[in-house]
């Protein structure tokens, strides 16, 4: 998961890419870069970060140019702290091009091999993002006529794109001397929407992985990128569009609509908001077959996606909404942080109770999901503590056994708290006095009711049924043995950061 921007506007940029990152920082707070183009001449800056501390004035000024495209990094690959992982990146033959990816490919190493030995091309880090940029640079050089580009040739490279790269994909890229692309893998997995703002010095084109991006900016959305296909905005500002794909189906990645965008975003033609008010229905419906409503005097959510769900949820089964927890907001989200015990750690640190909403009260908890059971575990004991006499929890999405293979930090099966146990005994491990998951086909519904055209999705996370049919029992293993071993390293080299802002802070 990944926040991706492309602007090709009248005006400098610079300052619409940072406020636009700004609004996408939910998505990825492990690093930050913004390119930009003038006269053919790229200029970058990228680290390690948030937005706010990675971009001072001087990085800003140094920042000219009407076109460019911006990224805020959450990783799925790599290390978080290595600032040579940070995005866009940058390869000049045979022709410039900038690019920026949210997704994750799934043959990454397989293309890796293959374009050392068959392309002659040498990728420095392990991203796959780089390997996706190389691969675009491949198909241009392949089907160039000389060193000079036509529409024919951009399109056509994206189709052997396609072709070769497997996975999850929403791309932006500027080719220097030509424009910018956008495009989107077959499945459009990871979501991208255009939008356009009409000026007196012409149309400006804005690319966003979500449409609160655009509202925020003042561009109005045209429609989203879809599956397969390609848009390029020339500098003339035209734009081109063509289905790139041989065969393509929309299956959007169903935990967008849960737990990772923004509930003022709208994707794929579908309000995030709506949707999670619409779990929220569906999740009381099954609750009420489980827990007698009588033995709940209150229905408080964890900040802050399952608001909406428990919100709707309260009012049907007619039981008062109370906030029970007051959220810091300067804490990032505990999701997307690295390591079991950071994760414990932040949970205190980012969540605590108003006591009197608790205390003497049997306590309904609603939260979007159950991914490790970590925060599940410390909240239900905050409760306790706090003088709740029973805390039942629903989750609005059913429960996560599977990893996610398509931009999302779920790396093992071992770390998945559904993983082999039942309901009843995860109740238990979280220290539940009663548990309620969303049932999967009411999860669909929840979206299907708003747009009955979208038929499918990518719901791997909690059925392991993954949508591009070359994920492997094999494959699985092989990341999860890596990412355990990753993933030690990580926590260790956060914990080490975290030591050095301390003592910093102290000196």
């Amino acid at each position: 998961m990944c926040g991706i921007l492309g602007v090709v506007a009248t005006s400098p940029v610079n300052q619409l890419l940072y406020d636009g990152l700004m609004v996408l920082q939910h998505r990825g707070q492990d690093a930050a870069g913004i390119a930009t183009v003038e006269d053919d001449a790229f200029h970058m800056h990228k680290g390690s970060g948030l937005v706010r501390d990675v971009f001072r004035t001087r990085n800003m000024r140094a920042l000219p140019g009407n076109m460019g495209i911006a990224h805020c990094r959450y990783p799925t690959a790599g290390s978080a702290f290595d600032s040579s992982l940070s995005q866009p990146f940058y390869v000049n033959s045979p022709f410039g091009i900038v690019l920026g990816h949210n997704g994750n490919l799934t043959n990454t190493q397989e293309l890796k091999e293959e374009m050392f030995r068959q392309d002659l091309r040498h990728i420095n880090t392990h991203s796959d993002s780089e390997v996706l940029l190389n691969a675009l640079a491949h198909e241009l050089q392949a089907t160039a006529k000389g060193y000079r580009l036509d529409l024919d040739i951009i399109f056509g490279a994206v189709s052997a794109v396609h072709r070769r790269c497997r996975g999850a994909y929403a791309v932006v890229a500027m080719i220097a001397g030509y424009g910018m692309l956008a495009f989107r893998d077959p499945f459009g997995i990871r979501p991208l929407v255009l939008g356009i703002n009409e000026t007196s010095e012409g149309t400006e084109y804005l690319f966003a992985s979500e449409s609160v991006a655009l509202d925020t900016l003042g561009f109005k959305v045209l429609r989203d990128v879809d599956p397969g296909e390609a848009i390029f905005i020339d500098l003339e500002h035209r734009m081109h569009q063509r289905q790139c794909a041989r065969h393509s189906a929309l299956a959007p990645c169903i935990f967008e609509f849960v737990y990772l965008a923004r509930p003022d975003s709208v994707i794929d033609g579908v309000s995030v908001y709506e949707a999670r008010l619409h779990m929220g229905e569906h999740l009381a419906d099954k609750l009420v077959k489980h827990i007698p409503v009588e033995e709940i005097d209150v229905v408080i959510p964890i900040p802050d996606s399952s608001r909406p769900s428990a919100m709707q949820l309260a009012q049907r089964i007619n039981v008062p909404y109370r906030e029970g927890f007051v959220k810091n907001r300067y804490i990032g989200r505990t999701f997307i942080m690295p390591g079991q015990a950071t994760r414990k750690r932040s949970v205190r640190q980012k969540l605590n109770t108003v006591a009197q909403e608790f205390k003497g009260k049997r306590v309904l908890l609603v939260d979007d999901s159950i991914v490790r059971g970590t925060t599940s575990r410390e909240i239900v004991e905050m409760a306790r503590a706090a003088g709740a006499l029973k805390v039942y929890f629903a989750s609005a999405s059913p429960p996560v056994r599977y990893p996610n293979v398509y931009g999302i930090d779920m790396p093992t099966r071992g770390e998945l708290i559904a993983t082999g146990r039942t309901g009843e005994e995860i109740a238990r491990e979280i220290g539940a006095d009663a548990l309620v998951y969303q049932d999967l086909d009411a999860l669909k519904a929840s979206i299907r009711e708003l747009k009955p055209s979208l038929c499918c999705f990518d719901t791997s996370c909690f059925d392991g049924s993954y949508i591009t049919g070359d994920v492997s029992p094999e494959y699985l293993n092989a990341i999860e043995l890596a990412r355990e071993g990753y993933g030690a390293a990580r926590e260790e080299l956060w914990s080490s950061n975290q030591l050095q802002l301390n003592l910093m802070s102290v000196d």
